[in-house]
């Protein structure tokens, strides 16, 4: 029941964006020149036939798995340093603070003047977008673990590393996974907008080139391969989410 519901609400919306280029629709917004699903289709069929949509994909793919691991590498490590340890927050907290509301793709003039190549400032680009939502996860879900689990293992006769292997790490998996998954969505969005501003290929460079020859069927292609790709990737963190941290109780829906 519930396929055919999340089913029915993709058919249903795809009908009403048919119905509404049909009718060349004119009123709030425009549709008489928006293309519609079929004409979207057909270009669709005819890129993935194509080399270079393929190679656009590979590359936009591996831009933001690079920046991704990066920022869930340190993010997670520097989380819960900030969370366990007063010396550490002292030291970085302040830094972080006035660094994470600059938005990422505002960095692209730092990045195009830090790295002497594209590609290294788009997965510059892409870290910084990923990193601040794992960290602040990271040391909520740090902050947060009860400091009686933490006792009873010292009571126990554990040291430090071992709180941190069998109380720290398990307490925040469920933190960090949220997120690692809101920080894959954020660095799609910034993925993109550098693909555009300053790419010589990929999605977003590719999406963006089609806007400026007029190939409105090939925007939406671009858009709707972006989306494609980021559900793909978000559910691939989820489902990783979800295998490790299989001790939790869940809710049965």
């Amino acid at each position: 029941m519930k396929t055919l519901v999340r089913l029915g609400s993709l058919a249903a919306a795809l009908l009403a964006w048919q119905l509404l280029t049909a009718a060349n629709v004119r009123l709030w917004v425009r549709f008489d020149r928006f293309p519609g699903p079929v004409d979207v289709w057909r270009e669709f069929q005819r890129q993935v036939q194509q080399t270079q949509f393929w190679e656009d994909v590979a590359q936009s793919l591996v831009r933001i798995l690079s920046g991704f691991a990066l920022a869930a590498v340190l993010g997670v490590a520097l989380g819960i340093a900030v969370a366990r340890s007063r010396w550490a927050s002292d030291l970085l907290q302040p830094l972080f603070e006035v660094v994470r509301p600059i938005p990422a793709i505002a960095l692209v003039p730092v990045a195009i003047l830090l790295f002497p190549a594209n590609e290294q400032g788009i997965v510059f680009i892409t870290f910084v977008a990923a990193f601040f939502p794992i960290l602040v996860s990271t040391r909520h879900a740090a902050r947060a673990l009860p400091l009686v689990w933490e006792d009873a293992v010292r009571t126990l006769g554990g040291s430090r590393w071992r709180v941190l292997a069998s109380v720290v790490l398990p307490g925040v998996l469920p933190g960090v996974f949220g997120g690692l998954s809101v920080g894959m969505g954020v660095a799609w969005i910034c993925v993109i907008s550098a693909e555009m501003i300053s790419g010589d290929f990929g999605v977003g460079y590719r999406t963006w080139q089609a806007y400026t020859i007029v190939d409105y069927p090939g925007v939406l292609v671009g858009m709707i391969t972006i989306g494609l790709l980021g559900r793909f990737t978000s559910g691939a963190v989820e489902l990783a989410g979800r295998r490790v941290t299989r001790w939790l109780p869940r809710e049965h829906r």
